[in-house]
């Protein structure tokens, strides 16, 4: 995949769509300082290229009921790319793993889970164990509070400091 060169406008568009993905045409437009037109052909742009994947609500779940979020580190027991995959279809088949990512360090992967319960999120980690695709050890970390939940910082990651 080829990079996109983007410039101070487009990285404008994707800040603040970040932060408020339902924010009108218009207003977005008005936000990075474009007429719509231009704004929308960017935007256009953006997605065919892939960097805007989707559209998505910051959901409060604590106001939806009792839950609890988990993040998990894991170790396998092979290295073997089958090994690799063997996990990742595992893991891909459990709707409470919201997130995975390999890494590197000392474990394979991080995973965060949120469900109803520890005894639900148990349940899940019973049924990976039982699954039998190499889980070596595995760490949980217990998330007591909330303390920041961001946007990525776009500006620096393109090479300023920018606030939209």
């Amino acid at each position: 995949m080829s990079r996109l060169s983007l410039d101070d406008r487009d990285i404008a568009i994707l800040a603040v769509l970040s932060r408020e993905g339902r924010i009108a045409k218009t207003a977005l437009a008005e936000r990075v300082n474009l007429s719509p037109t231009p704004c929308w052909e960017r935007l256009r742009k953006l997605e065919r290229a892939g960097l805007i994947r989707g559209y998505r609500a910051d959901v409060s779940l604590a106001h939806l009921g009792p839950h609890v979020t988990v993040f998990v580190t894991v170790e396998l027991e092979s290295h073997r790319a089958e090994s690799f995959r063997a996990f990742e279809r595992s893991v891909a088949d459990h709707d409470e793993v919201v997130a995975c990512w390999a890494i590197g360090g000392g474990y394979d992967y991080l995973m965060q889970v949120v469900t109803r319960d520890v005894a639900s999120y148990q349940a899940l980690l019973d049924a990976l164990l039982d699954a039998r695709i190499g889980l070596k050890r595995y760490f949980t970390y217990i998330v007591t509070k909330e303390v920041k939940d961001g946007a990525p910082p776009f500006g620096l990651l393109h090479g300023g400091a920018q606030r939209v």
